[in-house]
């Protein structure tokens, strides 16, 4: 590795470390004030920035809220690629979205984020478009890897959305385990899907 390329590696960790720490305040201070009353200005003051920096790092203040669910959402599509080829597309998706769902729940951050959003009326419209973009990633990535016309690859990342907004809402309602709300979607849905063929 050349010593240029090194100095940017170091910069963009350093960079992306900020980044992190930024965002981390930020939900903290939204948490505690609401997402609608804390200002930008507060915000970069708290970080012992200016305002003109916090936009270095975020183009808006929603973005603060999202930029560790749009890293998670790039985490799940490369886990999708990464599966082995002849998994059946229904399975892979059930495999990769249990485990990162199990990793959401088991991180307090994620969660308040995720709390935050749905009780924001602004942050729930911008998930609402992240969640078409991360969507169509998805469905292009089981057209990829198993070969699926864009009707299938839609329907099966529609469906497995919906599975896990079942699921949540089972949870949400009462006692019922996540992880378990998920399995009972995805096998109810499973003979639909077996092996990526809706008419299987």
């Amino acid at each position: 590795m050349n010593s240029a390329s090194g100095t940017d590696g170091l910069r963009a960790r350093a960079r992306r470390a900020v980044r992190t720490e930024l965002a981390e305040l930020a939900l903290e201070m939204f948490v505690e004030h609401g997402f609608d009353e804390t200002t930008v200005d507060e915000i970069a003051r708290a970080a012992g920035l200016t305002k003109r920096s916090f936009f270095r790092y975020f183009p808006s203040k929603e973005d603060a809220v999202f930029g560790g669910i749009d890293a998670l959402g790039e985490q799940v599509v490369e886990d999708l690629r990464a599966q082995p080829a002849d998994q059946p597309p229904w399975a892979c998706l059930h495999h990769v979205l249990r485990r990162w769902a199990e990793k959401i729940h088991s991180s307090q951050r994620d969660l308040t984020s995720l709390r935050l959003i749905e009780t924001t009326e602004s942050l729930r419209a911008r998930l609402h478009q992240k969640r078409e973009q991360w969507r169509q990633d998805v469905a292009d990535v089981l057209r990829e890897r198993s070969g699926l016309d864009a009707f299938t690859a839609d329907l099966l990342t529609n469906a497995a959305t919906a599975a896990l907004d079942t699921a949540s809402r089972e949870w949400l309602r009462g006692d019922a385990d996540r992880m378990e709300s998920i399995d009972r979607a995805f096998e109810q849905l499973a003979p639909a899907f077996a092996g990526g063929d809706p008419k299987a």
